[in-house]
């Protein structure tokens, strides 16, 4: 498993740094009135038994009011309460050993414009030594609908899915949109995606290919809507929109997400967690 556990968190680091390069290169074709953004890289370390990562956020340009994206490979043993979490999920051997090994990427994007919407993806293999699984997906969040941009961006998804497996995309949307719902506003935070965890066929092979192919279907369901909407016009009521809906985002992000958990439960750099939320929000 240590080969497999290298090959993954190479290959994580690699999407990361593809996918920087392509914001970057969106940046450079945005609006005129700003120069363009450019990522601020930042090393990070865990608090406590070992690992870090890089974490990569750019704020204020043309197109990305604020956008992280982060990379991480972190061991250790988990807490008492990440344990009892994944013992009670049925992780094998939880009850008896507590050491793990992570790594994944994390992506969440806030536009400058309302009308380009907000946007999340990751993926991530986990490993203690009783069990392996992957995790992940990706989820549009515009505060401005368009149904197209929507159609766009679930159909490039389901074709991601449907190579791997023929239910794929049926049981990973259904889960994304019970996943990302807000109970306590009765809505969800967005227009939904797809969602997996615990992914565990007993092919390793298969199981990173298909989420390998869920990150590598990001860039193309995600880039054209931005580029689309990124230099559309907007006006006051608009951008109002865009910072009560980021409200959503923030409570979502804050009270649920099951990544913020463990990121600030198991030592990982705070800043790095919590580069999902965004830059402005508002609530009324």
């Amino acid at each position: 498993m240590d080969e497999q556990r290298h090959i993954a968190a190479s290959w994580f680091r690699d999407l990361r740094d593809r996918i920087t390069a392509a914001f970057e290169g969106l940046e450079d074709k945005g609006p005129d009135g700003a120069a363009p953004g450019r990522f601020e890289v930042t090393p990070t370390e865990r608090a406590e038994d070992g690992g870090g990562g890089i974490m990569s956020v750019m704020r204020g340009g043309r197109v990305f009011e604020k956008v992280g994206v982060n990379w991480s490979e972190v061991h250790g043993t988990l807490s008492p309460g990440a344990q009892a979490a994944m013992a009670a999920r049925g992780v094998p051997g939880m009850d008896a050993d507590p050491r793990f090994w992570a790594s994944g990427i994390s992506l969440v994007a806030h536009m400058q414009n309302p009308h380009a919407p907000a946007v999340h993806m990751n993926t991530r293999m986990f490993w203690t030594p009783g069990a392996w699984w992957f995790g992940g997906g990706a989820d549009l969040n515009p505060c401005i609908e368009y149904a197209e941009d929507t159609a766009h961006f679930h159909d490039t998804l389901r074709r991601a899915c449907d190579a791997h497996g023929a239910d794929y995309y049926d049981r990973f949307k259904a889960w994304a949109d019970e996943y990302f719902f807000i109970p306590h506003r009765g809505r969800a935070r967005g227009v939904g995606g797809v969602f997996f965890d615990d992914l565990n066929t007993g092919d390793w092979s298969a199981d990173f290919a298909f989420t390998k192919a869920v990150g590598e279907a990001f860039l193309p369901a995600f880039l054209p809507l931005a580029e689309l909407r990124m230099a559309r016009d907007w006006g006051d009521a608009d951008k109002d929109a865009q910072l009560i809906h980021r409200g959503l985002y923030a409570e979502y992000n804050l009270v649920y997400d099951r990544g913020t958990k463990f990121g600030l439960e198991t030592g990982h750099n705070a800043d790095a967690v919590l580069m999902s939320l965004p830059p402005l929000a508002k609530w009324v």
